[in-house]
């Protein structure tokens, strides 16, 4: 065991021995390599400093080769500078003396400036009193340029009115002549009075030129078809020669008119009706004619193997005293219009829907604003919005209305009255008296500002409501009571039926009146006649050309 010991304690010796000699040697070798690193360093900075010196040698020769270089080139531009001195002084001298000559040249300049501003004066003062000159002449000129306009325009005004008046006067002579059956020279001195008046811008609606033109173009055509009264016609859909007819003698007429001719078929005939309105409907172009006695018949038209065939019903309103207008809300009801009461006719189903009595007694009914409008004989009047909602106002004129009629493009409205007389108002609420028939008013037409009338007193009346009195144009005048009128769709022509069961029909175009007395005239005006007629101081003109 001490063995043992005694070995390990040699080993631990042995071992510190072998450590400590090793640590020496390290730290020798340690300090000779300080000592070197030293002296490496000690080196390398003597190495730079003499690196730098010999930098700031080469730095210091090159700066005083360029300072040399420096000082040759400042000699030498010092010399040029001299030169260029020299030079400087040579040409200002030259602008100095430039100079000098510039300020004479200017000195002259000025003095001419001032002549021109001087001669300028001078020529504005010239120009001024040249202007006032023509000024004064064009005002002199101008005036009478205005007094010659004016004599032409006074000359024209003169010739218009002078041509116009003379119109009329060869419209009246015309009349005259018609009268006295003197047809030939009537048609001439009527188509020399339109001749005037168109050329002239007169107005070709009036009374002398108008019913001088009717008179020769033959414009009224009559024919006796029904046994009773007419009572009502209508048109069917955008036809002009076509039309149906009623009367209080139970008759429904189809007219067909040819040339001067009228071809008639009878729809319907029975002597116990009394028939007072016809409807034709649009869509459908089925006839609905009314009888006082209770009755609505119906007329459909139809085409079956090339043939045409009428089917006729007849359907009785109970409950409605004296019926007396067709009328219409929308396009499925008709509304039947008594003196006391109101009925809603089916048109699809065929039946009457309802009869409501009215509280005030109906005496007579139309359109306005494109609702049924019904006037009652207290002077009230009511816009039938329902079969029991009326809106119910004063009618805007006394008396009873027996007619009415309204234009939605001027915004006029017409009242007949039973006395005869005619309230106008326009869209402003102006109202005028109108005075030309002498009995009831039984029918009248707006087509825009004319007014069509119709009366008892047999006349169809045209109104003009262009002027602030108007005043009536009597186009036909019948010894019977005047019952209806209508026009058809071209508003050429309008057509009337009186008590009498007589179909007129009317042509009140213009254009086409003129075309046929035109096609009559067979010669010219002899120069007698010319200068009787018209007037040596007219230029004689050729009516007809052979």
């Amino acid at each position: 065991m001490s063995h043992r010991l005694h070995r390990w304690s040699q080993k631990i010796d042995y071992h510190r021995k072998v450590r400590r000699g090793t640590i020496i040697t390290g730290c020798a070798g340690l300090l000779l390599a300080g000592l070197a690193a030293i002296g490496f360093v000690g080196w390398h900075l003597e190495r730079q400093k003499v690196e730098d010196l010999e930098e700031r040698l080469d730095a210091m020769q090159s700066q005083e080769l360029r300072s040399t270089i420096a000082r040759s080139v400042s000699a030498q531009m010092e010399q040029i500078a001299n030169e260029q001195r020299e030079i400087s002084d040579e040409k200002r001298e030259e602008a100095l003396q430039q100079t000098r000559v510039a300020n004479e040249m200017r000195q002259r300049s000025e003095q001419e400036r001032l002549n021109a501003v001087e001669a300028e004066r001078n020529a504005i003062a010239s120009e001024k009193k040249a202007l006032e000159a023509s000024a004064v002449a064009e005002s002199q000129r101008q005036k009478a340029e205005h007094q010659r306009i004016q004599a032409e325009f006074s000359k024209r005004v003169a010739d218009t009115l002078s041509y116009i008046a003379l119109g009329r006067s060869l419209g009246s002579i015309s009349t005259i002549q018609n009268q006295a059956g003197n047809k030939e020279t009537a048609d001439l001195l009527s188509y020399a009075s339109y001749l005037f008046t168109s050329r002239y811008h007169g107005d070709l609606y009036n009374p002398t030129v108008f019913q001088s033109l009717m008179k020769s173009s033959e414009s009224m055509v009559s024919w006796s078809e029904h046994t009773g009264a007419v009572m009502n016609l209508d048109f069917p859909p955008n036809e002009t020669n076509r039309l149906v007819t009623v009367s209080n003698y139970g008759e429904i007429i189809f007219c067909e008119r040819k040339g001067d001719r009228l071809f008639t078929e009878t729809l319907f005939e029975n002597k116990q009706y009394d028939f007072r309105d016809l409807y034709i409907d649009k869509a459908t172009k089925i006839l609905y004619a009314l009888s006082r006695t209770g009755e609505l018949v119906t007329i459909s038209r139809k085409e079956e193997g090339g043939k045409r065939k009428d089917e006729v019903k007849t359907f009785s309103i109970n409950g409605m005293e004296h019926p007396m207008r067709i009328n219409f809300i929308n396009d499925d009801f008709l509304l039947i219009i008594g003196e006391h009461s109101l009925a809603q006719f089916d048109k699809k189903r065929q039946i009457f829907r309802n009869v409501k009595q009215t509280p005030f007694r109906i005496v007579y009914s139309t359109r306005k604003q494109n609702l049924p409008i019904l006037f009652d004989d207290q002077g009230r009047q009511h816009i039938v919005k329902g079969l029991e909602t009326f809106e119910t106002s004063k009618a805007p004129v006394p008396g009873s209305v027996t007619a009415y009629c309204e234009s939605k493009n001027t915004g006029y409205e017409a009242y007949g009255m039973s006395d005869g007389t005619i309230w106008l108002i326009d869209k402003q609420g102006k109202t005028q008296k109108l005075f030309g028939h002498r009995s009831r008013i039984s029918k009248m037409k707006l087509n825009g500002r004319r007014l069509f009338s119709s009366s008892y007193d047999g006349q169809v009346n045209l109104w003009i409501a262009d002027n602030d009195k108007v005043e009536p144009m009597t186009l036909i005048q019948t010894n019977n009571w005047i019952t209806c009128f209508n026009f058809d769709s071209s508003k050429n022509t309008f057509w009337m039926g009186d008590i009498k069961g007589n179909l007129t029909a009317v042509n009140i175009s213009i254009p086409t009146m003129v075309e046929k007395v035109q096609k009559k005239l067979k010669r010219n005006l002899t120069t007698e006649e010319w200068n009787y007629f018209i007037g040596q101081n007219i230029p004689y003109e050729k009516f007809v050309e052979k």
